[in-house]
């Protein structure tokens, strides 16, 4: 493997602006990798065949002594939820397989201002519903970790090309916990910013309250500087925050330099925080990773939530229902697939069969729950009652905020389970977000970062931290911070004790699917 892959966002960034080598240098090495190990994780959907255009026409640019941005010239990869020109943008279902969409959505439209090379698109759980990017219609992603296990989801394509080294960092949708339940799982960091603090405009919507956009990658700095060129206001997004955000990369850089958390408050929400459910190993790294924060200076605190008990059922009925209306889109009229029964049919026939053929299990199984809360007679007892729950939620974090600077669980209950352990047991599979799902019915940021490997089976576990809304600069300081603690104590990344991936399968490097 080229030692280019290696290399952080930061240090490839650091790089190319001292001449050490050129963005196609850089490029091209990750596509490299891509070629040899992707069969064997299937993170990718689709590879960008303009990319190395994409860093020749940034190189040129730097020799001409043009004044670039930082990132500009370092490869990115982008969750297949995301518009793009130019590649197609499947959202992981057959419904949208090979449709190209005729404009960027805004965090690709900046991404590619700032200079950043898309490598290609990452696979998913189909309109990201799913929690193991199992229900992707393409098949599903690989942990590199463990190839026999899940990379999370549904953004598992996005986590598990950062953790092969396939990519430095990624553009991810965290609707319940999708960027940040991968990057437990695989040994990476994820983040999902307040809502409203990045747009969502060309984001192929699932549940519009709770969808957001954010950063994956292998360190808190390098999610910082994503997070840098994606975020602010977007006027074509109604529910962008017009607030001027301050600098998160600077904020991580503060975290990593200063180290000292004296005066802060960090608050064990109980009802997260362990019990039945957790993995002992996860409870055993996270209990060593409150002492590592207390060392620092940190005042650990338990703060109640009570009624965080109640958040996977109040979200899996408004997602369900805010997901019914947004799909219902996917009509066989407009575009996407469209299938008609033999000898013709009426529109509500070709609809049916479109939608039959197009839609996988799960994302039927949402749809008929969400429209079955939507119903007549129905709504104030299902979905009524679920967003009184919300609010409650939402009075929960106040209160806590009251008593800490920000709030700390592990990042997901147990480490990657097997593929297919839990495909028939959905309520199984809805659990693995018990952690992350608050954060979202709140719209507070939160960021998840490896503590370790789980001594029972060696693999990753993640923890997470939570702020109160639109102090994501808080959670980079403070993941940074103890980031350094644990590279110190392992001596160095937890990813550089993964297991290199054997080259078994060659693929060709192509726009198409792989």
């Amino acid at each position: 493997m080229s030692d280019l892959t290696r290399l952080t966002a930061a240090e490839l960034s650091a790089g190319l602006t001292a001449g050490e080598f050129t963005s196609v240098d850089a490029t091209q090495a990750h596509l490299d990798r891509i070629a040899a190990v992707d069969g064997d994780v299937h993170a990718y959907l689709h590879v960008n065949a303009a990319a190395l255009a994409e860093a020749e026409a940034v190189d040129a640019r730097r020799a001409a002594g043009e004044q670039l941005p930082e990132l500009a010239g370092v490869p990115v990869a982008i969750k297949d939820v995301l518009c793009t020109i130019g590649m197609p943008s499947t959202a992981g279902s057959k419904m949208l397989e090979g449709w190209v969409p005729p404009y960027d959505a805004t965090v690709v439209e900046r991404m590619k201002a700032a200079g950043l090379i898309a490598l290609g698109k990452t696979n998913m759980d189909e309109f990201a519903m799913g929690s193991s990017t199992e229900h992707s219609a393409f098949g599903p992603t690989r942990n590199p970790w463990n190839l026999e296990r899940i990379p999370g989801g549904s953004g598992g394509g996005s986590a598990a090309a950062v953790a092969a080294f396939e990519a430095p960092f990624a553009l991810g949708s965290d609707t319940g916990g999708s960027i940040r339940q991968p990057a437990a799982v695989t040994g990476s960091v994820g983040v999902k910013p307040t809502y409203g603090g990045v747009s969502r405009y060309g984001a192929i919507a699932l549940a519009s309250s709770l969808d957001q956009v954010g950063p994956v990658s292998r360190t808190v700095l390098d999610s910082a500087l994503l997070h840098d060129v994606i975020g602010g206001h977007d006027p074509k997004d109604s529910t962008s925050l017009k607030d001027a955000w301050p600098s998160f990369a600077e904020a991580a850089r503060a975290g990593k330099r200063d180290g000292s958390l004296k005066g802060l408050r960090v608050g064990v929400v109980k009802q997260i925080a362990g019990g039945e459910g957790f993995q002992a190993g996860v409870t055993q790294r996270f209990g060593e990773s409150l002492e590592l924060l207390a060392d620092a200076g940190a005042e650990i605190v338990e703060v109640s939530a009570p009624n965080f008990e109640y958040a996977v059922a109040a979200y899996y009925l408004i997602l369900p229902a805010e997901a019914s209306s947004n799909l219902a889109k996917f009509d066989s009229v407009r575009f996407g697939l469209r299938v008609t029964p033999e000898g013709g049919g009426t529109v509500e026939q070709v609809m049916a069969a479109t939608r039959e053929a197009g839609l996988g299990d799960e994302v039927k199984r949402r749809i008929i729950l969400g429209t079955y809360a939507l119903s007549a007679g129905y709504y104030d007892a299902y979905y009524g009652s679920a967003q009184k729950v919300r609010t409650l939620i939402q009075q929960d974090f106040s209160n806590a905020f009251e008593q800490a600077d920000v709030l700390v669980s592990p990042a997901a209950p147990t480490t990657a389970f097997k593929l297919g352990e839990k495909l028939d047991d959905p309520l199984a599979m809805y659990l693995n977000d018990i952690t992350t799902i608050p954060a979202n019915l709140a719209g507070v940021p939160g960021i998840g970062l490896p503590m370790g490997l789980a001594p029972e089976d060696g693999l990753p576990v993640g923890i997470q931290f939570m702020a109160p809304a639109r102090e994501d600069a808080r959670l980079y300081t403070v993941g940074a911070a103890l980031e350094q603690l644990l590279e110190e104590r392992w001596g160095g990344p937890l990813l550089s004790q993964a297991p290199d991936l054997a080259a078994s399968s060659m693929l060709a490097v192509s726009d198409g699917a792989i």
